[in-house]
């Protein structure tokens, strides 16, 4: 793939660019620029409309870069190429850090409220996690005889959700918020990357999506309880800054992680790794065990 993307550098005037990997499917080069392959058409136009719509509505993503000829990507030996400027800032992995979960729930409603105008001109994947629960989901389980989540413990929760599931705000959403895909400079947020997996869901996935990934955080420096509900609480008084959830929202979040982590389950059961099937396991156990702590501190 390197060699492929030194080939094609040249379409966008920049001859022997210094690449440095820092994703599986993305480059940055010479400190200015990021390229990213695709493989799935849809998807890439489907980010570059949703990129172009949010810059202006002076949301902070990053600027794609067209190349000489005035083409948005490249397409070369059946994948698609998009460069975009590299934008200012840096990840954050200091996952004790409070007021950056309080920054990152201002983050996250930010962008649902630009999401909003996205809905309107352009059409994403309705997605639902209560289907998926229901569908694949169950079925990959049930494909593994519920060795590692029990079909007791499956129905117990996906119930749950189905309960409030009709009266949960659906729109646009992330779908993959953590750390590394928001922007950091000097402390303060500064920019938004990566809107492949963006879809219309809940709303309160991307914040409980978020959330139960501190927990799956590989660190030597790792959260306690309370340390995780002080996050919990963090980001929730973020979003709520701009953006009041509902009372059935704050009620469902305990079974929204919940089920977020037996779909991380099922999906690896699905990919064959066992260890990541039971590591996200444990973290729904504990997210059981803290069910009447979560509704606490919200």
């Amino acid at each position: 793939m390197r060699e492929i993307i030194e080939q094609i550098l040249p379409l966008w005037g920049i001859e022997n660019g210094q690449l440095l990997q820092i994703y599986p499917s993305a480059w940055v080069i010479d400190d200015s620029y990021v390229i990213k392959v695709y493989y799935d058409k849809n998807q890439l136009e489907r980010n570059i409309k949703a990129s172009t719509i949010l810059l202006g509505c002076g949301v902070p993503v990053a600027e794609i870069v067209s190349t000489q000829m005035g083409e948005e990507y490249v397409e070369c030996q059946n994948a698609y190429f998009l460069m975009s400027k590299k934008m200012k800032g840096s990840n954050i992995s200091d996952i004790k850090d409070t007021k950056m979960a309080w920054e990152i729930g201002c983050a996250i409603a930010r962008l649902h409220m630009a999401f909003i105008q996205c809905e309107k001109e352009i059409t994403f994947w309705d997605n639902s996690l209560l289907k998926e629960m229901k569908g694949w989901v169950r079925k990959n389980l049930a494909d593994d005889e519920w060795r590692i989540v029990s079909e007791a413990e499956y129905l117990k929760v996906a119930e749950s959700l189905e309960t409030v599931y009709d009266h949960l705000p659906k729109q646009l959403i992330h779908r993959d918020v953590h750390f590394g895909n928001f922007l950091f400079l000097h402390g303060s947020f500064v920019g938004y990357i990566d809107f492949d997996l963006s879809q219309k869901n809940i709303r309160i996935f991307d914040i409980c999506y978020f959330l139960t990934g501190l927990l799956a955080e590989e660190t030597s420096d790792t959260l306690t309880k309370e340390d995780w509900l002080e996050n919990v609480k963090a980001v929730i008084a973020g979003y709520e800054r701009m953006i009041k959830l509902t009372k059935k929202e704050k009620e469902a979040i305990p079974w929204v992680m919940e089920c977020i982590e037996i779909l991380c389950s099922a999906y690896f059961i699905g990919t064959k790794d066992i260890k990541r099937a039971n590591d996200a396991y444990h973290v729904f156990r504990f997210l059981q065990e803290c069910e009447d702590d979560i509704k606490r501190v919200i």
